[in-house]
């Protein structure tokens, strides 16, 4: 299953819509004013599937709470690297690589891909495309595409 995320080109606070390759809208991501940087994720009909909020006072390495169906369930740290990025997931057992350009990136839990992340480029919004190989795993997939993304916008 391929999902599409596109930043909206004029929105004071983050907001995403994520669609399915068919054009379907399969999320909605809105920013939150808050003390700390929040994203909350919603369904098609409204009810909030999801949420990342970066942890206050985690420099210099960026920490993301993961909340589904509001309740806790992992974080993903940003880890010091030269010349690669490193995330460390303490989410559903997943492991994540990015290549050198921190353009693409690879989830995968032990030796079984779950979604593969590419930064499509020559785009006026950060754009995302990202391949997930289960549907229930697009909710997971999408937080952690996002908390990458916040990662690098602020840089």
């Amino acid at each position: 299953m391929k999902m599409l995320f596109r930043q909206r080109f004029f929105s004071w606070l983050d907001s995403y819509d994520v669609h399915a390759e068919d054009g379907t809208v399969l999320f909605t991501v809105k920013g939150v004013l808050s003390w700390r940087y929040t994203l909350k994720i919603f369904t098609p009909d409204g009810r909030e599937a999801g949420m990342i909020k970066a942890r206050m006072i985690t420099f210099p390495k960026p920490v993301f709470d993961l909340t589904v169906n509001g309740g806790a369930a992992g974080c993903i740290t940003q880890e010091f690297s030269l010349f690669r990025p490193r995330f460390t997931l303490d989410f559903r057992n997943w492991k994540i690589s990015g290549d050198w350009l921190e353009w693409n990136y690879r989830i995968m839990c032990g030796n079984t891909p779950v979604a593969v992340i590419a930064k499509r480029l020559w785009n006026l919004t950060d754009t995302y495309e990202i391949d997930v190989t289960d549907p229930d795993d697009a909710l997971g997939a999408l937080m952690v595409t996002l908390a990458i993304d916040v990662v690098k916008s602020s840089k």
